[in-house]
Formats: structure tokens, C-alpha cells, sequence
């Protein structure tokens, strides 16, 4: 989030401006970053189901642990503290309905990733849903499902951090020039990700293995390179 961003303009607001487009059969994945209650809540009354990552500092009561190793448990609006919020937790327990204004009913999945590389490693990944069924989205079906949401995050940094640059801004100044540029980036990259994926695939390799930066510099010593090319 920029610090130059003005009032409203912050990802947390801009995402919730969005939430009028979601549809009730869809599934809505976010990071721990856009987590809060008036977003949660927000997102939630649209109809469409939400897979959201919290932070680790979020108070999750378990009500009930079902099979699958994820437990049943309720939001409380923050703004509700003390016997008061004490008093929503014990009547969720008891199966009470609940005033969603002041809390709500999710389910939540936690895990970690072994293999993950870099100071994430071993640390606990928490999600909550809406889909409170079990039958419904299995925990170990909704992990992958987020795990997904990396796969996305992982093609914008491809885009903005390897292709462009860290801190560089587009070279056009029109919008129809940098409409063409960002073309060109998409175009870059998709072409980029289907020699990698022609690659791995003709050496057995998974293709989210290969690393797209070293591809990148790969690519651009090939391209300066003009014994590269014919005549």
C-alpha cells in the first residue's frame, strides 16, 4: 500500500468498491493483508463464498474440531469487547443465531507448507471460509485451492519485478502508448511462461519449479547475443 495513496484509495478500500461484481457461485481468495471486518463482512453479504489467509494475531475460538483438521469457530466485530464479546463466543458455542453486525459464524483451516523456501518456512498458514460445511470444500481442498493465489501473485512480481523493474514507472505517457506497453509486458511473459512450461514438460520437470528470473536472464543474454541470430 503507497504511502502517497489518498483517503479511500488504500487496497483494503479499493477491494471492498469491488465487492458489488463478485456473483454467489464464486470462490473469493485474499491474503492476510486485506483481512479486516467491515472488508470480511462486506465481501460475505455479497453471497459469494470467501477463503481468506489472517494474521496470526487473530483470536480464533474453536467451537467444534471436525474431521478433516479444521474447526468451526466465529468473527466478532472488534469494536465489541470485554463480557460483551465474551457472551457472542459462548453463544456461538451453543449454536445460538447471531446478530451478523456483531459476529459471525466461519470455519478455519491451518497448515503449513514444509518445503517452502525463504523465512515463511514452518510457519502456520491460518484461512477462514464461509463454507462452514465440511462436505462441502474438504480443508485439504480449500489449502489448495489458496495455494492458487500464490500462483497468481507469483505472475504479477514476474511482471512488475523481473520484466519491468523494481521502482520503474512505464515509459509512455499516453494511454494509448501505455496501453500497448502493458501489451507488450503480457505478451512478454505469456511468451516467456510457454517456453518454460515446453521446457519442463519435455525434461519431466514441474513447471512452477524453474525459476522464471533465471529464464529471464537467459533470454536476454540470448537476445543480446548476436551470433544468436542469422544473418
Amino acid at each position: 500500500m503507497g504511502g502517497v495513496a489518498g483517503k479511500g484509495a488504500g487496497e483494503q478500500s479499493l477491494a471492498r468498491k469491488l465487492c458489488r461484481r463478485l456473483e454467489e457461485d464464486w470462490l473469493l481468495i485474499a491474503d492476510r493483508n486485506f483481512f479486516n471486518w467491515a472488508g470480511w463482512c462486506t465481501a460475505a453479504d455479497s453471497g459469494a463464498a470467501l477463503l481468506w489467509r489472517v494474521k496470526a494475531d487473530l483470536t480464533l475460538p474453536v467451537l467444534e474440531t471436525l474431521p478433516d483438521g479444521s474447526y468451526r469457530s466465529v468473527l466478532v466485530n472488534p469494536k465489541i469487547r470485554g463480557k460483551a464479546r465474551q457472551a457472542l463466543i459462548e453463544a456461538a458455542r451453543a449454536g445460538q443465531g447471531l446478530d451478523e453486525d456483531k459476529a459471525r459464524y466461519v470455519r478455519v483451516v491451518e497448515y503449513e507448507v514444509p518445503d517452502r523456501e525463504g523465512d515463511g518456512k514452518g510457519e502456520v498458514i491460518a484461512l477462514v471460509t464461509t463454507i462452514t460445511e465440511m462436505t462441502a470444500a474438504p480443508a485439504p481442498l480449500l489449502a489448495q485451492a489458496y495455494h492458487q493465489r500464490w500462483e497468481h501473485e507469483t505472475g504479477n512480481k514476474q511482471l512488475k519485478t523481473y520484466l519491468r523493474g523494481p521502482g520503474r514507472v512505464l515509459r509512455s505517457k499516453g494511454p494509448d502508448m501505455v496501453r500497448q506497453e502493458i501489451y507488450g509486458y503480457l505478451l512478454t511473459h505469456y511468451a516467456i511462461s510457454a517456453l518454460i512450461c515446453k521446457a519442463a514438460t519435455e525434461a519431466g520437470i514441474d513447471p512452477d519449479r524453474v525459476k522464471f528470473k533465471r529464464t529471464v536472464r537467459i533470454v536476454r543474454r540470448r537476445a543480446a547475443d548476436p551470433a544468436a541470430f542469422p544473418p
